[in-house]
């Protein structure tokens, strides 16, 4: 489905698009954390998260083909990403998104003129109605996550974070309905087998942890955490493969670990990421101090205003 060399080709399909991202490092909390902590900075790039690397690729593949429209479900930074890159190749996107929807995500999907609509609150609800539209209007579906175009897109970052940093020992990354780390796994494990790939959850939505203790897929229903981004209620079918494959270890994050991560991001690196970042940030904080050299994927950095109020105050 994916391996290093789709990831490769998909690095040379999206280079004229999507931002080579920085990795950023904090003295302070790498000396408090005793591990040297690095932060892989997508909640820099364009539309305001990794989604535009996957959905470039996958996009520019159905535009070769002749596709005119495009169709998506969304809780936000993917609907972005579609609606930013089919409207730059001369593409309508169509975008199904969660009635409670982020403010911010909502306005960014209709900055980018991608056309909304709305669908319950989970995501087997949306991506069923995109599904059907795509049906019914004979265009492409652009999966968020499931589908091997997507993950060679996000894998891109894996690429990155090895030219840029190495002697890499660790890189925790968040878990959604795992595009992300499929892919960013698959770069790195093909080629650093020994660099350890950390997913991480928020305990209240822990499909993937418990999918791997079970050994098969497991579906949780809805979540409320504050992580809105990662409230996927099942990993995906083609995703969950590959991370029993090559994620070595899932764990777990409450909330108050997230808004703490959050808040150092803020008040010392002056940087405003994502509450679905900030898990992984979480993780990297609280692993036990060995000098190891750590990357947090900060996977986005569209956040209300109100959510970061709600955090501060």
């Amino acid at each position: 489905m994916v391996n290093l060399n789709k990831i490769k080709q998909a690095r040379e399909n999206i280079s004229k698009i999507i931002n080579e991202t920085p990795l950023m490092t904090s003295e302070s909390i790498s000396s408090e954390v005793g591990n040297q902590i690095f932060f892989k900075c997508e909640h820099l790039q364009k539309t305001g998260s990794f989604k535009i690397r996957g959905a470039s690729n996958k996009i520019i593949n159905e535009a070769s083909k002749g596709a005119r429209s495009i169709v998506a479900a969304s809780s936000g930074n993917h609907g972005q990403a579609v609606s930013y890159i089919a409207r730059k190749l001369g593409l309508t996107p169509t975008i199904v998104v969660p009635a409670n929807v982020a403010a911010c995500k909502q306005k960014g999907i209709r900055a980018y003129h991608g056309n909304i609509e709305f669908c319950g609150e989970s995501s087997e609800e949306r991506l069923g109605r995109a599904k059907q539209i795509s049906k019914e209007e004979n265009a492409p579906y652009v999966p968020p996550y499931d589908d091997p175009l997507i993950m060679a897109g996000q894998g891109t970052i894996g690429l990155e974070i090895l030219e840029q940093l190495d002697s890499v020992d660790e890189v925790y990354v968040p878990i959604g309905g795992g595009g992300l780390i499929s892919g960013v796994a698959t770069a790195i494990k093909e080629i650093k087998p020994h660099v350890r790939i950390i997913g991480v959850e928020p305990k209240l939505a822990n499909d993937t942890y418990l999918s791997i203790l079970k050994g098969e897929r497991v579906n949780i229903g809805g979540s409320t955490t504050i992580a809105d981004g990662l409230r996927t209620a099942t990993p995906g079918e083609l995703t969950f493969p590959i991370i029993q494959k090559y994620v070595d270890e899932i764990v777990l994050v409450d909330e108050e670990e997230i808004k703490t991560a959050f808040t150092i991001v803020l008040t010392r690196m002056k940087q405003v990421i994502e509450t679905s970042a900030a898990v992984a940030v979480a993780a990297a904080m609280t692993r036990e101090a060995e000098g190891k050299k750590i990357v947090a994927l900060c996977s986005g950095g569209n956040v209300d205003t109100s959510v970061v109020s709600s955090i501060l105050g």
